[in-house]
């Protein structure tokens, strides 16, 4: 760890901020086909731990949903601090890893999966409409913890991603591409984090 990288971590210690639970860390297809970027995501996923994660989530978009099964497959060799869940655009079982890894797997398909399963549920009788709550739909997310830091690299503007779950999250947008993200960006990251009075919606 540099001497700049040394310098953040102190002032994260010292300043005792509140750290997440829950990271989130928002990536696209091309920067998972940019050299390196394996090895960013190893990590990306001991500096979070780190810091005192208890999970990761690595949302990807994909712009070709026949790109999946090979960036899936990527992660099969990935050196991961703990389990890692893989889910794609096909998967409907819970990711429950520390560790947790979305391809191609939209919010608006995953949330639509979700409503159509408490439809049919009241079609078949087994389900009141007016006992419906937030957490029936929680229930049949696929990915269903809520994020308390999301990380986007490479501008301002953010994936079809978790639409439900992050909604009451913290956003962190940086320049910095995900092929050049290092340690000191995840420090800085925590530091803003840190900083801000989360207001939950209200």
């Amino acid at each position: 760890m540099g001497l700049y990288d040394r310098y953040l971590a102190a002032r994260l210690r010292l300043a005792d901020y509140q750290r997440p639970d829950h990271v989130a860390v928002v990536i696209t297809e091309r920067d998972l086909l940019e050299q390196g970027a394996y090895d960013t995501l190893e990590d990306a996923f001991s500096w979070a731990f780190e810091y005192g994660a208890e999970r990761v989530t690595v949302p990807v978009s994909v712009l070709d949903e026949a790109a999946v099964p090979t960036l899936k497959r990527q992660f099969d060799d990935i050196d991961a601090p703990h389990p890692v869940d893989v889910r794609g655009p096909d998967d409907d079982e819970p990711a429950d890893a520390p560790i947790q890894v979305s391809i191609g797997l939209g919010g608006k398909h995953e949330f639509t999966h979700a409503v159509r399963g408490l439809a049919e549920e009241v079609e078949d009788g087994d389900l009141d409409p007016d006992d419906i709550e937030a957490e029936d739909i929680e229930d049949r997310l696929v990915f269903p913890e809520e994020p308390d830091l999301v990380i986007k690299t490479g501008a301002e503007r953010l994936s079809d991603f978790m639409i439900w779950q992050s909604v009451y999250s913290e956003l962190y947008f940086t320049d910095v591409n995900w092929r050049d993200f290092r340690k000191r960006d995840y420090l800085r990251a925590l530091r803003e984090f840190g900083e801000r009075n989360r207001r939950f919606g209200r």
